[in-house]
């Protein structure tokens, strides 16, 4: 459990503080990491009363209700399931102390405020979001597209006699290839893990 006194330590408070890899270990939402199936955290903001986060495959939001209760919400929004929207960084003016960074994530808009001093690191989870948003628009486009083509492809055997056919063997063989070819096409355009996109643009 991530105490009172670790909390000190490191400076927390109401507004958020990016927490350095070697620290993982010692925030609640790593028990709800899925270790198991290779999901790992890349990015996490905590103050005294949330965590945020930001793993290969989602985000993992624990919600406390405030800094001296140990009552906590878990909430997880996969990006595969959840698109991400409405981006924005708000950087922080002369006398403001945060900067915040706001999202939608499925239908549950974030605004999370962090300390002006982890604006670099915000900015790099700024540009993760974006692109993991950019590239769940381009595979739904894709994936439309697919789905235009494979429904073309089926109109056009449809309107083929079967009797053109010399075994009906033929017809079952290419009905089985454009299933095959819609179960690949869903798995390509239909991304779990994003550790790339986080690998790229995450540098601490």
């Amino acid at each position: 459990m991530f105490g009172k006194v670790a909390a000190d330590l490191l400076g927390l408070s109401d507004v958020g503080a990016v927490i350095r890899p070697e620290n993982y270990d010692k925030v609640d939402a790593d028990d709800y990491v899925m270790h198991e199936d290779n999901e790992k955290i890349y990015f996490l903001i905590k103050s005294k009363a949330d965590e945020y986060c930001f793993t290969n495959q989602a985000l993992i939001h624990l919600n406390g209700t405030s800094a001296v209760s140990k009552k906590r919400t878990l909430s997880r929004y996969s990006y595969r399931t959840n698109r991400i929207s409405n981006v924005a960084l708000e950087t922080a003016g002369t006398v403001d102390l945060d900067v915040e960074i706001k999202f939608t994530i499925g239908n549950t808009p974030f605004s999370i405020d962090v300390h002006k001093k982890h604006i670099e690191e915000v900015k790099d989870l700024y540009k993760a979001i974006i692109r993991i948003a950019e590239i769940a628009q381009e595979n739904e486009t894709s994936h439309q597209y697919a789905m235009q083509s494979l429904e073309l492809a089926r109109s056009n055997l449809s309107s083929i006699d079967r009797a053109e056919f010399h075994l009906a063997q033929q017809f079952n063989e290419l009905n089985q290839s454009a299933f095959n070819w819609l179960v690949d096409a869903h798995k390509q355009y239909q991304v779990k893990d994003f550790a790339t996109v986080f690998e790229r643009y995450i540098n601490h």
